[in-house]
């Protein structure tokens, strides 16, 4: 899905010297985005309904229980990421969730920032299929 869309390209060395929260920061928007593009696709449409599944997926919880479901799948340079984007120190944490979900949210989020900037858009596809497959499983 992401192949088409271009950004600057930066070096691994780059990529890994970048804050996790910058890399949250990216991976926040490029999760968010498949997801939508996932429920589009499917028999949502109503708009309402489309937010809250959106929601669903993107919440601090679900995102931590979708990292801790690919855990195992992870390289080492992979959990790396994970590692440095669960010890980051956000400013604040929203009031409905929970800091340890917050906190394997902003690194499962870090990990896709990761994946997209490093141009890496066949694991990238992967992970972002799989968390669906996991987040969906959640749902039933």
């Amino acid at each position: 899905m992401f192949e088409e869309l271009s950004c600057k390209e930066y070096s691994k060395a780059e990529i890994l010297q970048m804050k996790p929260l910058a890399l949250a920061f990216v991976g926040d928007c490029v999760y968010e985005l498949y997801v939508r593009n996932y429920l589009l696709t499917g028999k949502y449409r109503d708009v309402n309904e489309l937010h809250r599944k959106s929601v669903f997926f993107v919440k601090a919880k679900a995102q931590a229980y979708i990292l801790h479901a690919l855990e195992e799948e992870l390289s080492e340079e992979e959990h790396n990421v994970v590692r440095r984007g669960r010890n980051a120190h956000p400013h604040t944490v929203p009031k409905n969730a929970d800091v340890v979900d917050y906190r394997y949210a902003t690194a499962y989020e870090a990990l896709i920032g990761y994946l997209y900037l490093s141009g890496n858009s066949e694991r990238l596809d992967y992970i972002l299929k799989k968390s669906i497959e996991i987040g969906s499983e959640r749902d039933e």
